[in-house]
């Protein structure tokens, strides 16, 4: 399962921007507020937490998360608990 679910909020909003064919899918687009942080100055802490929807505040802007393996062989970096990470929407269904 590539797309679902999507384990982190950077691929969750990347993925609700995959157009779908059908006009009869409703879906919202999760938007990312702000400039893409430079990738030769990073911010502190998770270097996502500038535009996260999903920030949980000082944690994020002062300390890097760690790996953390998910289902799948999936691996990320994220402050989330894993079962709101497990709980996040799928995109689509690919059936």
């Amino acid at each position: 399962a590539l797309f679902s679910p999507p384990y982190h909020p950077y691929t969750e909003a990347l993925l609700s921007a995959i157009p779908i064919p059908d006009p009869t899918v409703v879906r919202t687009r999760i938007r990312l507020p702000g400039a893409v942080p430079s990738a030769l100055d990073p911010p502190s802490g998770c270097r996502f937490h500038t535009r996260c929807p999903r920030k949980l505040g000082s944690i994020c802007e002062h300390e890097p998360p760690s790996l953390r393996e998910m289902a799948g062989g999936h691996r990320i970096y994220c402050h989330l608990e894993i079962e709101e990470l497990q709980t996040m929407e799928p995109v689509f269904d690919l059936g």
